[in-house]
């Protein structure tokens, strides 16, 4: 059936671009301030192709139409599509071309292509731009169709910002400030360019409602020796908050100031990192020296202080809270039938909005049963959506916002009998698991380094993921933050103690089963010595761990006395939290000791 709404669009678009001289145009998920969730202000890719997945490319040309996603969202994409004149592309299939391949066999030699410089990073800019190169197409960066083509685009959001507590945020920002400006002296740098809004959140111990499960506000920040400055809709400052950066030392100007005084920027250089700050940006600095350096506050927000670290335990415990009342509730309920992806989703979520300071979810819950759990980044939509059946595996990856902290946990669930190969991928999956979470390793090791732990059981068996092991987590900001990691492919971040990273293998086989098991774990000291100092992995997220599916004749017997022990710890600090009988004997019989 025909979609006349984005046909109408396409072709009011093809007569832009032929008014404009472009061939083609490339409208990214993302928006100026490289987030992983964009306002609606921005979803120029949603209005174009009407597919509403976090990620994908739509590509306009003068005669054919494309849209680039991932496995997550084959299903929804195809049927969303149907009719609108875009043709599917599969990314990560070895048949489907790039974007550039693409247009390089669509389009002839000397013809030009689109993508807005504010939505687009240098990086992507100059990387596409090499790309089309290979087949004589230009690049032209200056042209934004929605600007004058979209009719009805949403607003930016304008919901006031708020400060955030100094019992909680552990410093002022006016500290910081002057910490950011030591980093660009021993840089030799004038200044710094802020675009990333969790990275302003931090800077200035603010936080907002501007972006969908993230805490942060649309905004630039300029940070110089003598001035530091913050672009933003004045609309969104309050009296109080215009009266708290006063005196923090920090200038409020308009949003869209920010071109002017680029364009007007009178330094020699600044510091702005390629892979973040959108092209634009660059392109109004011609003449300036830009260090296309990482930005130091991302190190600095990565390292939690004790206010944080006192945040954090007290957001995990009211998220364990809702754990073991929604585990409790999980297994009967699916019996009973009725339950879906979704509708846990929503059970889940209602139990964590009861807990105190909760404000949000901290992603998009994956909820995958079956099948779906080997979707890495599955997201149930009303298309995908399969009911719950008391036998498989269900994968959990859920997290929330408190105003004290963020929480991230995955868990996988038994939801009746199992295959002996769900039950083996689980134990081995576990065993990466505490295999990572026991690791000792010197002050300053790399997360590649450890990355072995998580994956050497099952690399044992010609069994990978190719996802990282683990991320850092945002105090009351976004639930994926660096610059240090567990992945498998180098990443030189250092680790260092008072840090937040997340520990979560799997294992993902299409058509079957995916099975992941995630706690939020916290860098600390473990010892001293003629070696250096050396850190440790402490669990921060309290949750019982299924030890129903885990096949215990496979486990080495320091892994079994790891997880009596989480478990213990478990039961010990949430019992005297729980209010009902019944979640207190389940919690009890959940984390009962295990042994071969």
């Amino acid at each position: 059936m025909e979609n006349k709404v984005i046909r109408q669009r396409i072709d009011v678009l093809r007569t832009w671009m032929k008014e404009n001289g472009l061939s083609a145009f490339i409208f990214p998920s993302t928006d100026p301030h490289s987030g992983e969730y964009v306002p609606d202000y921005w979803m120029a890719r949603q209005w174009i192709s009407g597919f509403n997945g976090s990620a994908g490319t739509a590509v306009v040309t003068l005669t054919d139409a494309a849209l680039w996603t991932d496995s997550r969202y084959f299903l929804a994409a195809t049927e969303q599509l149907e009719g609108t004149g875009f043709q599917l592309m599969k990314q990560g299939l070895s048949e489907t071309p790039s974007i550039a391949e693409w247009l390089g066999s669509t389009l002839d030699e000397g013809e030009t292509v689109g993508m807005d410089g504010w939505v687009n990073t240098i990086t992507s800019v100059m990387d596409m731009e090499a790309e089309l190169e290979e087949y004589g197409l230009e690049l032209n960066t200056e042209l934004d169709p929605t600007e004058s083509l979209w009719e009805g685009r949403p607003e930016l959001p304008d919901s006031p910002i708020e400060i955030h507590p100094i019992e909680l945020a552990g410093e002022s920002a006016q500290s910081k400030i002057k910490r950011v400006r030591e980093k660009l002296e021993e840089n030799g740098c004038e200044a710094l360019m802020v675009s990333q809004l969790d990275e302003i959140a931090w800077l200035l111990n603010l936080r907002g409602k501007d972006v969908h499960c993230n805490p942060v506000f649309v905004s630039y920040v300029i940070v110089k020796q003598d001035e530091c400055t913050l672009y933003i809709n004045p609309k969104k400052v309050t009296a109080s908050v215009a009266e708290y950066l006063k005196k923090e030392g920090v200038s409020i100007k308009n949003y869209d100031s920010i071109a002017d005084d680029l364009e007007n920027y009178e330094g020699e250089n600044i510091m702005m990192d390629y892979n973040t700050s959108n092209n634009q940006l660059w392109a109004l600095l011609p003449s300036v020296v830009i260090l296309n350096e990482k930005s130091p506050i991302a190190p600095m927000k990565a390292v939690k202080n004790e206010a944080e670290i006192r945040g954090y335990r007290s957001a995990m415990l009211k998220d364990g809270i809702a754990m073991v009342k929604f585990l409790h509730w999980l297994k009967p309920a699916v019996e009973a039938g009725g339950q879906t992806e979704m509708s846990i989703d929503q059970k889940l979520t209602s139990l964590r909005a009861e807990q105190p300071l909760y404000r949000d979810i901290s992603f998009d819950t994956i909820a995958g049963y079956g099948p779906h759990g080997a979707i890495v980044h599955y997201e149930a939509t009303p298309e995908t959506d399969i009911p719950l059946e008391p036998h498989g595996l269900l994968l959990l990856d859920s997290g929330a916002q408190y105003q004290d902290g963020t929480t991230d946990i995955t868990r996988t669930i038994a939801l009746g009998p199992l295959t002996e190969e769900e039950r083996h991928d689980y134990t081995l999956v576990l065993r990466g698991h505490i295999r990572l979470a026991m690791v000792k390793f010197p002050a300053g090791s790399s997360g590649t380094q450890m990355d072995i732990c998580a994956r050497y059981a099952m690399w044992q068996e010609g069994i990978n993921y190719l996802h990282g092991t683990g991320h850092g987590v945002g105090s009351f900001l976004n639930v994926h933050e660096g610059p240090h990691q567990f992945r498998m492919n180098y990443m030189p971040a250092p680790f260092v103690a008072n840090m937040t990273v997340t520990n979560e293998p799997g294992i993902y086989k299409t058509g079957k089963h995916g099975c992941r098991t995630e706690n939020t774990m916290l860098v600390t000291h473990y010892m001293d010595g003629e070696f250096g100092e050396f850190l440790q992995l402490e669990p921060l997220t309290l949750c019982p761990i299924d030890t129903t599916p885990i096949n215990l004749n496979e486990m080495q017997q320091d892994e079994i006395d790891y997880l009596n022990w989480y478990h213990g710890w478990v039961r010990e600090t949430l019992l005297p939290h729980l209010d009902d009988e019944a979640d207190k004997e389940w919690l009890i019989e959940a984390t009962e000791e295990v042994k071969k």
